[in-house]
């Protein structure tokens, strides 16, 4: 696909920086244009510093994996969507296209669905680098819940301080994670954050290391095992629900000044159109 905002010179850049400053609503809107939407905006900026209270692009319904994914099948299906390359040498390589991503996607969602998870409530993601983390921030995405993702290298007292203030009730994970010559033992930090825990749900683990785990009955249950009841139900596509512009999708925590973790909560359509604004800018991305 082209993008009709990227800028191909330096001239380029100071008409465009121009006009963004100048009239950001319209700069906004026609970038806007480019991503498919359930119901267009009312107002592209409402703002006001004092309170501070900022929305984007409001009264917009949307869903942002429609955009990541769907929107991409008829022409590009076939095309890799993600290529995922290990630390170790000898593990194979693994292409995802956008049928294929699609697909794992929506039943994933259907996975989380099954275990309970709703829109609008909170998900941590503690995984390592593989296309499984990609899987389970879009499938969260796609059904409306609000993910976390948590540093593969943090404490068990820094999962259980973010798990406390997001009030997550479900976690995904990996038995562990390999970084660098390193495993880390990741479902057994889970459960160390989750001494005391009473909010957490379901934890919902993939095997990457085959690292022996405990797994406890009626809380724990195997990403494989899910997918492939998924798989037996026949689910392959899930609707998108429709998300409001200014609707969460995810919260990042940041180490925190005061030494305790904030949550930056990011909201739907602001965040997509500005990151692929600037993904496609900053990067030069050519398709292929």
């Amino acid at each position: 696909m082209s993008y009709p905002y990227q800028i191909n010179s330096f001239e380029e850049y100071q008409k465009v920086y121009k006009e963004s400053v100048e009239n950001p609503e319209a700069f906004w809107a026609s970038v806007a244009e480019n991503f498919v939407w359930k119901k267009k905006w009312d107002k592209v900026l409402d703002w006001n510093f004092t309170e501070p209270k900022n929305e984007w692009f409001k009264g917009g319904k949307l869903n942002i994996t429609e955009n990541c994914l769907d929107r991409h099948l008829a022409e590009r299906g076939n095309v890799p969507a993600i290529i995922w390359e290990s630390n170790d040498p000898n593990e194979k390589q693994r292409i995802l296209t956008y049928s294929i991503l699609h697909k794992r996607v929506c039943q994933f969602a259907q996975v989380l669905i099954n275990n309970g998870v709703q829109k609008g409530d909170r998900v941590c993601v503690y995984m390592g680098m593989i296309p499984e983390l990609a899987i389970a921030i879009l499938a969260c995405a796609r059904i409306g819940a609000i993910h976390s993702v948590i540093f593969g290298g943090f404490s068990a007292q820094s999962i259980a301080d973010r798990l406390y203030d997001a009030q997550s009730e479900f976690i995904i994970t990996c038995d562990g994670a390999f970084r660098g010559g390193k495993d880390i033992p990741l479902k057994s930090v889970i459960d160390d954050a989750l001494i005391g825990n009473r909010t957490v749900r379901k934890v919902i683990v993939y095997t990457r290391t085959r690292t022996p785990i405990s797994m406890i009955k009626g809380r724990d249950v195997w990403w494989e095992d899910e997918m492939r009841h998924v798989e037996e139900m026949g689910i392959r596509e899930i609707d998108a629900v429709e998300m409001d512009a200014e609707d969460p999708l995810f919260i990042l925590y940041t180490s925190g000044s005061t030494g305790k973790p904030k949550g930056v909560v990011h909201a739907c359509a602001g965040y997509m159109v500005y990151t692929n604004y600037t993904f496609v800018n900053i990067f030069n991305y050519q398709p292929g």
